[in-house]
């Protein structure tokens, strides 16, 4: 371990920088070939913990909690790490591709199914030749694609049991949500066949409904904001099951200080789940929401609660949209009903909530000008937007500004 140690002090010294490409590119693919290894490596080490019942000796019941808390991996890691350790002592061919570096451990993941113990089973009452499977599965991915080794797998699979019932899609579905401490979410999960083209379809639906020109957000951030979007949608929609006799909303607790106060704020609110949120992004949700007094005692105790007022009532929204149609910032054109009404001159800070002080603005584009952006209407009827330099973005010809 130690000359392992310091091989990697060594390797952490070379200038990168000052390599040719070609050399840098040789030496990612040792390095990703020696990750394989030591993966293998960890793997094989945390299946002998496992049968030692190694994770007793810090006070854990299981490898995956002793890897969830001392390796510091999430769930889904931990649990595959100790499923792949156990998979390999089934699958001596993919065992050896994987400690010869030519196998990954995402690759392992893949394959480890095939030697769950019920999968087992079924290959040997049906005879099927496993170590020829394990060959072919060795060979499979040290040769092909990661799509073309899950293929295989998932063929393999289903081969085992082809007249069984048609599994429930709730079996295989998982979301995990994990909320930093900055209020900022993570996820991750798995869906089934057609819970997956489901969801693929409703994001790609909005990605390619609203492709602006000058648009330079990556593929992963259009999806993000389709996921967002799709939220929108349906929390707008009001159809979406009550939560203790009340609609699902976005809520968020600020002073009207706070509120009030044109300074960004970090940190002034708190959401309903209890995350963080600055007074600039309570104002950005305020422009198009409900608003409620509410008076608190020097206990923190609510005293008194004034109705609820929407902010842009149903017969103004209505306006607007017939106005507008569409979301006006410059190259957008998002459909309405995924905009909220902004206001030009916040309300909060004594802009009508009127038609005339009313624009339509996409989620994305809401947030650009409550970061500097800004969209103005002409005497003509024409909207034109600004940048936070003052610049003003000109979509088509100059002579058409």
């Amino acid at each position: 371990m130690s000359e392992l140690r310091s091989a990697v002090d060594d390797l952490a010294t070379d200038d990168l920088h000052a390599m040719p490409a070609a050399a840098v590119m040789d030496r990612l693919r040792e390095l990703l070939q020696l990750q394989n290894r030591i993966a293998a490596e960890v793997t094989r080490t945390v299946r002998a913990a496992d049968l030692a019942g190694g994770a007793e000796l810090d006070g854990l019941k299981t490898m995956p909690s002793w890897l969830r808390g001392h390796g510091h991996l999430s769930p889904s890691a931990a649990s595959a790490l100790v499923r792949n350790g156990r998979a390999l002592e089934s699958l001596p061919a993919v065992a050896s591709a994987f400690a010869d570096g030519v196998v990954t451990a995402d690759q392992v993941t893949v394959i480890a199914p095939v030697a769950a113990e019920r999968n087992l089973a079924s290959a040997a009452a049906q005879g099927v030749d496993l170590p020829g499977a394990d060959r072919v599965l060795a060979e499979t991915a040290t040769g092909a694609g990661h799509q073309v080794l899950a293929r295989t797998v998932h063929h393999y699979l289903a081969r085992l049991d082809p007249d069984g019932p048609e599994p429930d899609p709730a079996d295989t579905r998982s979301l995990t949500l994990l909320k930093r401490a900055n209020g900022e979410l993570d996820f991750h999960g798995a869906l089934d066949t057609v819970g997956g083209e489901k969801l693929a379809t409703a994001l790609e639906s909005i990605v390619q409904a609203n492709r602006p020109k000058g648009d330079t957000r990556t593929r992963a951030q259009q999806l993000a904001d389709a996921l967002v979007q799709l939220a929108d949608n349906q929390l707008a929609a009001g159809d979406l099951p009550t939560l203790r006799t009340v609609k699902p909303a976005i809520g968020v607790l600020i002073t009207l200080d706070d509120l009030a106060d044109p300074a960004a704020g970090p940190g002034a609110g708190t959401t309903g789940l209890g995350a963080a949120l600055s007074a600039e992004r309570a104002r950005w949700l305020a422009c198009d929401g409900t608003i409620a007094r509410i008076v608190m005692g020097p206990d923190g105790q609510p005293l008194d609660m004034g109705r609820t007022k929407r902010v842009v009532p149903p017969h103004l929204r209505k306006a607007v949209e017939l106005r507008d149609g569409t979301c006006v910032f410059a190259g957008c054109g998002a459909p309405k009903h995924w905009c909220d009404v902004h206001h030009l001159v916040p309300w909060l800070f004594g802009g009508e909530t009127s038609l005339k002080n009313s624009a339509l603005l996409c989620e994305r584009h809401h947030t650009k000008v409550h970061h500097g952006f800004r969209v103005e209407r002409g005497p003509g009827g024409r909207w034109r937007t600004h940048r936070p330099d003052g610049t003003e973005i000109l979509i088509g010809s100059p002579l058409l500004a």
